[in-house]
């Protein structure tokens, strides 16, 4: 045998007398504590001041979050009953106190600006990120309560139709590449379009750096703002008259295979471009939208002029027309296109029947389905760099269903406003460690979700096996279970081990 090849540690024992015991994951862990290494995470909590137990608090809460979203009781009782992690760090985390978490939660948010800015930095030198590009945009999340102690929770719109119960709201500044460059948390009610100067203040982004946003934060003030300060800009365009020429327009083919018709025009002063997009498939799915809210529309229509015929029912003309406008501010702009008239009986007071005839008005959705527009200072670009650099801002959507069904950013279950801004920020920092593993595997042709790549790596677990020798003493041998192909493919593809946390072994 070599030289370097172990010796075996042959020892007998009464095969019948084993007994499996202390299963936990593991998989996961070393997986997420190889990202931190990556850009020294652990070395940035020292330098910041963070004591041992702190630091050990913080990378629980945070490879929780990744591995098992919860609340902080809930990662309490994972690190403790359900996680190896301890036993990567040499950590005792059964006898940590749970109040440990909360104040990590702390800590974390006290140094928010310096982590955040330290981590970015060190990933962009880590895959040499270009940050030219930078991605804006909002999402919110809800509280499971009323949160009566935290002034930023308030009701607003939620993305999740969650209308009973309070909201904050989560913005974030992120690179063309996904990585978050900054976070922070408004009201509930926040205003989207007074959140951006606050976000990108402070950024010391590279003169005549891009930003790409949505429609909502897309004001006239904004964009003013955005050009005095040296950036460039590139957003939806807020009009609301849409407009397209089929014949001037030049068709390209997007990833999903189908084309996409773009026309390119020039402002007068030459300071402005504005790029019309014309999209077969969008216009399919907005045909939907509109016959749906067109259909409910003139259901409610009927049932009003059916109940015009009742003994009982309101039939005040200020009481139809009052029934109408509601119908109307429900009908998702569906109302618009019809002329509606209330026929009044001999008296003048009463409707007795109501007509209407639908009036599509030109440069809606109605008309002009699949089409929108795009605004834009940088004015040297082609038709299809500017649309495919708007696509960009699809991956935010992709980064919020990450947050908040990967990664546990919904529900809220804190009431004190500092613990939810921290109960935020570790979903923040959970979702740069996924990133930097996925664009890492990304590089070995492994493309999937996080919950693919959680699921397969949570199957493997340190186990402690205990046999009786026939000495009568007993051996324990700790040591994780095999692992299978999925997660052979991601520790060689992060170059780790196999068998995380090595073999331990005690006779007793």
């Amino acid at each position: 045998a070599p030289a370097s090849a172990p010796t075996p540690d042959i020892q007998a024992v009464d095969v019948d007398s084993l007994a499996l015991v202390r299963p936990r994951s593991v998989g996961v862990e070393q997986v997420a504590l190889w990202a931190m290494e990556q850009v020294d995470f652990v070395p940035l909590l020292t330098q910041l001041g963070l004591s041992g137990p702190m630091r050990a608090a913080v990378l629980g809460s945070v490879v929780a979050r990744m591995a098992a979203p919860g609340s902080e009781r809930a990662t309490h009782r994972w690190l403790g009953e359900r996680s190896a992690l301890g036993e990567l760090l040499d950590v005792d985390f059964e006898t940590m106190r749970p109040e440990t978490l909360y104040r990590a939660s702390d800590a974390l948010l006290k140094h928010q600006t310096t982590i955040e800015a330290t981590l970015f930095g060190r990933i962009a030198d880590l895959f040499g990120l270009s940050t030219t590009i930078t991605l804006y945009d909002l999402t919110n999340t809800y509280f499971e309560g009323e949160a009566q102690s935290n002034p930023k929770a308030r009701r607003g719109h939620s993305k999740e139709k969650r209308t009973d119960c309070p909201l904050l709201t989560l913005g974030l500044v992120l690179d063309g590449s996904g990585f978050v460059r900054r976070s922070e948390v408004f009201a509930g009610n926040a205003a989207e379009a007074k959140t951006l100067a606050p976000m990108l203040q402070g950024l010391a982004a590279p003169a005549g750096s891009l930003v790409v946003m949505d429609r909502g934060i897309a004001t006239e003030e904004n964009l003013r703002w955005l050009a005095e300060a040296g950036y460039r800009y590139l957003v939806v365009s807020r009009a609301r008259a849409r407009h397209f020429e089929p014949e001037a327009a030049r068709p390209i083919e997007t990833a999903g295979g189908g084309p996409v018709h773009l026309h390119k025009v020039l402002s007068e002063d030459g300071q402005e471009v504005r790029l019309y997009c014309y999209s077969e498939q969008r216009a399919e799915k907005e045909k939907g939208i509109e016959r749906r809210f067109a259909e409910r529309f003139e259901a409610g229509l009927q049932k009003l002029h059916e109940g015009l015929g009742r003994p009982r029912a309101h039939k005040r003309l200020d009481q139809i027309q009052e029934r109408i406008g509601r119908l109307k501010a429900q009908s998702r702009g569906a109302g618009q296109h019809y002329h509606i008239e209330i026929i009044p009986d001999e008296s003048g007071t009463l409707a007795q029947a109501i007509a209407w005839r639908r009036e599509p008005q030109a440069g809606s959705r109605l008309t002009h389905p699949g089409v929108y527009s795009l605004r834009s200072n940088e004015t040297g670009w082609d038709e299809e760099r500017l649309w495919q650099t708007y696509t960009m801002l699809t991956d935010l959507e992709a980064v919020f269903r990450s947050l908040k069904s990967e990664l546990g950013l919904r529900p809220v279950y804190h009431h004190k406003e500092s613990r939810c801004d921290g109960h935020l920020f570790i979903t923040v920092l959970a979702y740069q460690f996924v990133q930097i593993i996925r664009r890492r595997l990304h590089e070995h042709g492994i493309d999937a979700r996080w919950n693919t790549l959680r699921q397969q790596l949570a199957g493997q677990c340190r186990v402690t096996a205990i046999f009786n020798r026939a000495d009568g003493r007993t051996l324990h041998v700790r040591k994780a279970t095999r692992a299978e192909a999925a997660q052979l493919d991601i520790y060689r593809a992060l170059n780790l081990d196999a068998v995380p946390g090595g073999v331990k072994k005690m006779i007793v």
